[in-house]
């Protein structure tokens, strides 16, 4: 198995990609190609030992930055480390592609470059969101602001055979986002879009409010990419201003530290299970190719998952199984 992995994108990058690449190479069984800056690629390759016939590296001139914008730089930066990447992938001299880089240009370039899978209309990104209960999917997450009630059916049926075979749960829950479970609650977009969920095969529950996010009363959750992206984005600050505020309040005197030092086993799981990280990626769904979308701020390891999650959307044959989900509903 091949994966292309973008070692220009992110916030750290090539120094946590490449790294993350390696440890990836180490740990399972694959060949990665990176694309970007090769002097610089080769420059933090030589500061690890890894099986050197397992990584090559394909030369990329430019970068897509995360400010630019997405169809403009795409279509502008032929040689950018993502259009190189996804370029690989379309002539099928890898299995998918991995980047931490501007998710929009990564959206972009997949739909004009590789197209979209047989039935489905517009791609959609699905993240894994930790619950009460274990982890729910929320998808989209951005790839389509402005999307169809049809749209938010196909998501829906792409986040469950995501989670059938990726997350391993038969006929998961599906919970539309809005704000109220009443089917009469909401817009003309979402009374539409309920009614569509509702007369599918798959295993559709209703409504569910921004407070069931985290319940696990719904293992995949629709929304559209604006609120999705939202609802990502706060969810990741106020992880950060809870684990930020906890700190303060642990340290203020002698018993709590002590307190603190006697749970740390329990702050430790915690700490796992809200790391986006232990994730990896997000995958891109409905485009014909596997493309895999990690967070700016990812670190060498949660490269590393996101390259396992690649490998296990190549192996579970996800996008096959999306095709035939599509033409039997």
């Amino acid at each position: 198995m091949r994966i292309v992995v973008d070692s220009m994108g992110g916030d750290n990058a090539p120094f946590v990609t490449v790294r993350g690449a390696v440890e990836a190479v180490n740990e399972y069984n694959l060949s990665i190609i990176l694309t970007g800056d090769k002097g610089r690629i080769e420059g933090e390759l030589s500061k690890y030992n890894y099986p050197k016939e397992r990584i090559e590296v394909n030369h990329a001139s430019e970068i897509i930055e995360m400010d630019e914008s997405p169809a403009i730089s795409v279509r502008r930066k032929k040689d950018s480390s993502i259009n190189v990447g996804i370029n690989l992938l379309r002539e099928k001299k890898a299995d998918a592609f991995v980047s931490a880089g501007n998710t929009g240009a990564v959206a972009c370039a997949s739909v004009l470059m590789l197209g979209l899978l047989k039935g489905i209309e517009r791609p959609a990104i699905a993240v894994i969101m930790p619950n009460l209960i274990d982890v729910s999917l929320l998808i989209d997450v951005g790839a389509n602001i402005d999307p169809k009630p049809e749209h938010l059916y196909q998501y829906a049926i792409m986040g469950t055979i995501y989670f059938e075979h990726i997350l391993n749960k038969t006929q998961p829950k599906v919970g539309l986002l809005n704000v109220g479970e009443e089917e009469t609650k909401g817009t003309d977009f979402l009374k539409e879009s309920y009614r569509l969920l509702q007369s599918s095969k798959i295993n559709f529950i209703g409504n569910v409010e921004g407070r069931d996010i985290f319940t696990g009363k719904s293992d995949v959750i629709v929304c559209d990419g604006l609120v999705g992206n939202v609802v990502l984005k706060v969810s990741e600050s106020l992880a950060e201003t809870m684990s930020k505020l906890l700190k303060r309040e642990l340290k203020r005197n002698f018993f709590t530290r002590i307190g603190a030092f006697l749970s740390i086993p329990a702050f430790m799981t915690l700490k796992k299970k809200i790391d986006y990280s232990e994730y990896g990626g997000a995958p891109l769904l409905g485009v014909d190719g596997i493309c895999i979308i990690s967070h700016g701020h990812s670190s060498s390891k949660a490269i590393k998952n996101a390259i396992r999650v690649a490998c296990e959307f190549v192996s579970h044959r996800i996008n096959e199984k999306i095709v035939e989900a599509i033409t039997a509903q």
